[in-house]
């Protein structure tokens, strides 16, 4: 806080003062008019760093004397070290220590190629457990088994199954989404200086608290004797913010070893095989209108791993319900005028480290949810956007980026031919979005050409930001709608690095339009909603263009039905 052109004091310094005062009974905020920062664009103040190579990442850090590490983790989830031969990799250049950390075995070396390659070099042997046997295809069938009998209700309105019995016309239909990684473009990183009565972390971290107390249990110290920096970070996405602190806590461990600072790098194939997925997931819908195109009944069925189960935010998140509400938010809460809903969800047991990726459980329910609406007014012989619009008449919000969307995409206007558009709405994280996507296909291939999208956040502050999170996140959603599955066969992961899982890149990128919402309501999140409505937007869109609907993600024209 700041007085006049040179004094200034800390939050901190003021609270005790603070907290002797009485407040006000009533408090005459600043009239919006007046305001000359809030909801105005402003550059960010960090960009110029960024741009010029100024700004530090973790991958960046480097200290005196420190060394890099790299280890050779289990090949499969659960496997145990059984015996190394470091001998050869002793002997390389570079190379100052080889030790078995609870990771498995880091190369200490001093610089990261030595270390790879010395970690190249080593022979070892590992009991493979339980998961030598586990492929993603079986996985999926044991789940499409468990959605045919009742899971743990969430939510019941009326009687969807009674309903569904009498409606007029009636649809089922499958939905399946793949493991995600999250991919980002800096992969995992964490410096350690571990010192006898201090110990200093310097990563880009999302969760500093957590990973803090995680370092100074794994160090043997207090934790205010634990200093964490916060570097940039090369996107994030939630992997930075793991309960357990994995990438973390392997870097004090290998410190200990090391006897000096040390920077601990994960690899690309490093990082997408290390786990700590976006669950797979399905989801087995049925739904019917009545005579007169009508939605009646709607009953949906979820199977998939929690995310909560087993970390410290079990108890608080999951509050004695008997599932977990981060897999079913988005569907939990459907938002549309259907007299009769039941949701229902099956929780899996499988041994693939799981947790929250960017929008979390929005990033399947909004495809299944969407996508299904789109099949009712189908079934109702309706047009998507109007079919959406009636049951949509209670909920003005929605409704608003709904026809705010449809509105500046030219909804209803002739595509040219082998085109089509699509739509989808959803509410996460406190806002509202939706898009509409206009994609072609053409021999099988598709090509999202634009994208349209609509944001209701409440009172905001820097719509350049808005625009930007919301335009990333539309690549981010399309690139798994399109591209993105992981797959394991006998325990081990197929895909491996940015061949096999690829990212949008610039030349197959849309034109994407962000149009935000204004008023004054309370203001929600804007870094995650931008997310869930890109893959069900490009699914109804390939839908218009060849009347083929799309089931599974990542979206293959072979599978469509």
């Amino acid at each position: 806080m700041f007085h006049g052109s040179n004094d200034k004091l800390t939050y901190g310094q003021l609270v005790s003062a603070a907290a002797k005062l009485t407040p006000p009974a009533h408090v005459q905020l600043k009239d919006p008019k007046t305001f000359k920062l809030i909801g105005k664009p402003i550059k960010r103040l960090d960009t110029p760093e960024k741009l010029n190579g100024k700004a530090v990442f973790g991958i960046d850090v480097q200290l005196p004397g420190m060394l890099t590490a790299v280890i050779a983790r289990p090949p499969i989830f659960g496997a145990k070290l059984k015996s190394f031969d470091d001998s050869r990799a002793r002997s390389m250049p570079g190379v100052r220590k080889v030790v078995e950390v609870p990771a498995g075995v880091a190369v200490i070396a001093d610089s990261f190629w030595q270390a790879k390659t010395a970690r190249d070099a080593l022979r070892v042997n590992w009991d493979e457990g339980s998961m030598a046997s586990f492929s993603t295809g079986p996985m999926m069938q044991d789940f499409r088994e468990r959605a045919k009998s009742p899971g743990k209700s969430v939510r019941k309105d009326g009687d969807a199954a009674g309903a569904l019995a009498s409606a007029a016309k009636k649809i089922e239909a499958v939905y399946e989404v793949p493991y995600l990684s999250h991919l980002m473009m800096e992969p995992l990183n964490c410096v350690v200086d571990l010192r006898a009565d201090s110990c200093e972390v310097w990563t880009g971290s999302q969760f500093q608290t957590v990973d803090r107390a995680n370092a100074a249990k794994v160090a043997g110290l207090p934790n205010e004797k634990v200093q964490l920096h916060t570097t940039f970070l090369g996107g994030g996405f939630g992997r930075r913010a793991n309960p357990q602190s994995d990438f973390v806590v392997e870097a004090v461990h290998v410190a200990k070893a090391a006897g000096a600072p040390v920077k601990v790098i994960w690899t690309r194939e490093d990082d997408m095989a290390g786990g700590w997925y976006r669950p797979a997931f399905l989801h087995a819908i049925e739904g019917g209108v009545d005579a007169g195109g009508n939605a009646v009944s709607w009953r949906s069925r979820l199977v998939g791993q929690s995310i909560m189960a087993g970390t410290p935010f079990a108890a608080m998140m999951m509050k004695g319900k008997e599932y977990d509400p981060a897999s079913v938010e988005g569907v939990d809460d459907l938002p549309y005028a259907i007299p009769n809903v039941t949701v229902e969800s099956h929780q899996a047991e499988v041994n693939v480290p799981v947790q929250w990726l960017r929008s979390v459980g929005h990033s399947h329910t909004a495809f299944a949810v969407e996508c299904f609406v789109d099949e009712l007014a189908g079934l109702a012989q309706k047009d998507p956007y109007q079919f959406r619009r009636q049951l949509l008449l209670k909920q003005p919000r929605h409704l608003g980026v709904l026809d705010l969307a449809a509105q500046k995409a030219g909804w209803g206007k002739p595509l040219p031919k082998g085109m089509g558009r699509g739509i989808a709405v959803h509410f996460a994280f406190e806002s509202y979005s939706a898009h509409v996507a206009e994609v072609s296909v053409t021999e099988g291939k598709i090509r999202v050409h634009r994208m349209v999208c609509a944001i209701d956040c409440g009172q905001y502050v820097n719509p350049g930001i808005i625009a930007a999170q919301t335009e990333g996140g539309a690549i981010f959603g399309a690139s798994a709608a399109l591209f993105q599955e992981l797959t394991f066969e006998s325990g081990r992961l197929r895909q491996t690095n940015f061949h096999t899982f690829p990212v949008m890149r610039m030349n197959e990128c849309p034109e994407i339009e962000t149009y935000i919402v204004e008023n004054n309501e309370k203001s929600g999140g804007i870094g995650e909603p931008g997310v869930p409505c890109a893959a069900p937007a490009i699914a109804n869109a390939v839908f218009a263009a060849t009347g083929k609907r799309i089931r599974r993600l990542p979206i293959r024209m072979t599978e469509a039905v």
